[in-house]
């Protein structure tokens, strides 16, 4: 990636950003078929970002906890890594799907093999190896106490209010984990794998704690003053490079051409991105676009690429 000569002042850039993101009038439209992400407010917006070796440079609501959805998948694809290895993908794929992320039509011509694992039949299958042979709330323990351990931070926790609506109104991933079931795809019963599935997506985090949590695929796999890598350099850049493809789903390859760094998004509204070797971002407003991306937090995470030159591509 080529560098600048100078080193961006972040908290300048950040607090721009905040600054011209509360002047937005066009913010997007909630999630609304998860109730609870409908009571959103769309006036809230957060940046952090993490560089690595330093503290985290935040502006905004950065500190506001929020839902962080699907972008949780980077996080259980790192474990189902480490439980699996290369394993994990005879069950699921490593393609962009171009079509929605609970999309079924795919996964049925495909005998049940989802095209990548961060849309959300391939979350389930992870989920599925997550889950082994234990119970549900077992699973669920050990993926919290991660999410804590990556952050440095014992306060994250599941958001119990959107966990209860997700399961109240998940119809279609249990479609989707029943289709995936008949054509052999999961191992266990698939109540159980929902309810780990669930309850990961309804992790509550804020952006200072998001971009806290991705160190480690800017480092290459090790967190900062830990002796232990989280995995492997190479496991790193595979979860870095399925970012690139898959990770805003039908907008992946926009966001790749206009922005230029690694990012995962969720219909909670976050967009968490990775710099290798430079930093970890978070950003947040609940409004999307008709990709089911946020809106303001993908234009943040332009401005930012812009101010700083920080695309894998090249400067911009």
């Amino acid at each position: 990636m080529a560098r600048r000569s100078h080193k961006p002042d972040l908290k300048a850039i950040l607090d721009d950003i905040a600054d011209r993101m509360a002047g937005e009038s066009e913010r997007g439209k909630v999630a609304d078929y998860i109730p609870e992400l409908a009571k959103a407010n769309l006036n809230r917006f957060g940046i952090a970002v993490v560089p690595i070796g330093g503290a985290p440079v935040v502006a905004g609501d950065a500190d506001e906890p929020f839902s962080v959805q699907s972008i949780v998948k980077v996080f259980t694809l790192t474990l189902a890594l480490e439980r699996a290895g290369s394993g994990i993908w005879a069950r699921v794929g490593r393609e962009p799907s171009g079509d929605p992320f609970n999309s079924i039509v795919q996964l049925e011509y495909e005998h049940g093999i989802p095209r990548n694992p961060f849309i959300n039949p391939g979350a389930i299958v992870v989920a599925d190896i997550i889950l082994g042979k234990r119970k549900p709330q077992a699973a669920i323990e050990e993926f919290v106490g991660l999410c804590r351990r990556f952050a440095c931070d014992e306060s994250i926790g599941i958001d119990a209010d959107v966990a209860a609506s997700e399961i109240a109104t998940g119809a279609r991933n249990r479609a989707l984990a029943h289709f995936m079931a008949a054509e052999g795809n999961l191992k266990n019963p698939v109540e159980d794998v929902l309810e780990l599935y669930f309850n990961q997506c309804a992790v509550a985090m804020s952006c200072r704690q998001l971009a806290m949590s991705a160190r480690f695929l800017a480092s290459a796999g090790r967190l900062e003053g830990d002796d232990d890598p989280i995995i492997t350099a190479e496991r790193a850049r595979r979860i870095v490079a399925l970012m690139v493809t898959c990770g805003l789903y039908d907008a992946s390859g926009e966001f790749a051409f206009r922005v230029g760094i690694p990012a995962k998004s969720g219909v909670g509204g976050g967009i968490l991105g990775v710099v290798p070797g430079r930093a970890s971002i978070a950003a947040w407003c609940p409004g999307l676009d008709e990709k089911g991306n946020s809106l303001l937090a993908t234009r943040a995470f332009e401005e930012l690429a812009r101010a700083t030159g920080w695309s894998i591509f090249g400067v911009l």
